[in-house]
């Protein structure tokens, strides 16, 4: 959500940062239907000040008798009550048309954050390692997985359709073995904590962290008025939502291993084969919650915390700041880390990485003490630490062996008990 009132006082500077997004000028519209409302509200005024002289004036009209002054008194008062009901309602109509545009506005972002239309004008950052080169033809993760009998697309089909997966053996244990590394990264090193969150979560969670309204068709909806959670960081940021947080705390870092569900309504065709894209997926979520002036640190920060992960496991990476056009709807700022996938000769997404400044606080209204009687709204941060899925993508590709054989990196043995080849 935005600040009304920062946009009042600066409706240029606004218009030109959405500019950049791609979107037309939208200052004047909301400062239009804010003009409403402020007038509705002066007229509600009038009349409940009028009313308010007229109900004292009736007692001293009754009081001398004067029983025409004080019928004419009551009828001011009857007509003050209609304008006050009559614009009660245009103000709720108003105010709900006001919020709905408000809500649907993505993110403004930070003055240098790279401009651009689409991925094509992301900036790269920096690369971790060379990528893989293999002596022989590299296959593709779905292909492995299925050749070793450990990676079942049909089975998961006839139960639930496209896009899901069973996994068994020892690729079962080596997702399991990637999150516990994952976890152990985040909160032995890291000073994350490790929570168990809900996977079910009501539209206002959703609404808090931007998901809501805009996002709908990509999520999915119990028959209680729950929705699944298409990743941790919903769970996770509402946790401050609608408190005051001791400012002491901050920053406060959570992490959780969860599984994420999304529709994928706008991906049709992509992705179609193997674990890249699923309905279904396992996910590694990492969020701070920080003053407005460390943020910006705490984003490096929490990239650096997701790198080690990748670090650990040896797999060639980049990094690459997202440019204003493939922002996401409630980020400032986005770094994305992609990792290496030989099948594919090419770095694919397998974290992003955001900073999405006061905009889904004002949204949850999760504040802290700023000062006495002084409190401010506090900066929300997410990021993948890591995709578990996407990650065992790229461990089947990156330690491949001719013979369809899969390497397991030394980072992750003790976590699968020993086994050093899975065959």
């Amino acid at each position: 959500m935005h600040d009304l009132k920062a946009i009042r006082e600066n409706p240029a500077e606004y218009d030109k940062l959405w500019a950049k997004r791609g979107l037309e000028p939208l200052s004047k519209k909301i400062m239009d239907k804010d003009a409403l409302i402020r007038k509705a509200m002066q007229v509600v005024q009038e009349a409940e000040a009028a009313r308010n002289k007229s109900s004292k004036l009736i007692g001293q009209a009754m009081g001398k008798g004067d029983k025409e002054e004080a019928e004419r008194l009551k009828a001011e008062v009857a007509g003050a009550k209609n304008v006050i009901a009559a614009m009660g309602v245009q103000l709720d109509g108003e105010r709900a048309e006001l919020q709905a545009l408000l809500a649907g506005i993505p993110n403004v972002p930070f003055e240098d954050v790279p401009e651009g239309e689409d991925e094509d004008s992301n900036v790269e950052l920096h690369k971790h390692l060379e990528p893989t080169k293999l002596d022989f033809e590299p296959k593709d993760h779905a292909d492995l997985g299925e050749a070793l009998g450990m990676m079942d697309f049909e089975t998961a089909a006839k139960m639930s359709g496209s896009r899901f997966v069973v996994l068994s053996g020892k690729l079962s244990r080596l997702d399991r073995a990637l999150a516990a590394l994952m976890l152990d990264i985040q909160t032995e090193e890291n000073g994350y904590v490790e929570h168990s969150p809900p996977f079910l979560v009501r539209g206002e969670a959703l609404f808090g962290t931007g998901q809501l309204p805009k996002f709908e068709a990509d999520l999915y909806k119990t028959t209680v008025d729950h929705y699944l959670i298409p990743t941790a960081e919903v769970s996770l940021t509402n946790i401050v939502r609608e408190s005051i947080v001791d400012p002491e705390t901050l920053p406060r870092r959570m992490t959780a291993h969860t599984p994420c569900f999304r529709s994928e309504a706008g991906s049709a065709g992509r992705d179609t084969k193997g674990m890249i894209r699923q309905h279904q997926f396992n996910k590694v979520e990492l969020v701070s919650i920080t003053r407005p002036e460390n943020s910006e640190d705490e984003h490096k920060r929490m990239l650096g915390c997701a790198e080690e992960v990748l670090k650990r496991l040896e797999l060639p990476y980049r990094v690459v700041e997202l440019c204003t056009g493939d922002l996401g709807f409630g980020a400032r700022r986005t770094f994305d880390i992609e990792v290496w996938l030989p099948s594919q000769d090419t770095y694919r997404e397998i974290s992003s990485i955001s900073n999405c400044g006061d905009f889904q606080a004002r949204r949850m209204n999760a504040r802290y003490k700023h000062a006495e009687k002084d409190n401010r709204f506090v900066h929300t941060l997410n990021g993948s630490g890591l995709a578990v899925g996407r990650t065992l993508v790229a461990v089947l590709e990156n330690y491949q062996n001719e013979d369809g054989s899969i390497t397991v990196p030394t980072a992750l043995v003790p976590y699968m008990g020993g086994v050093r080849l899975i065959k």
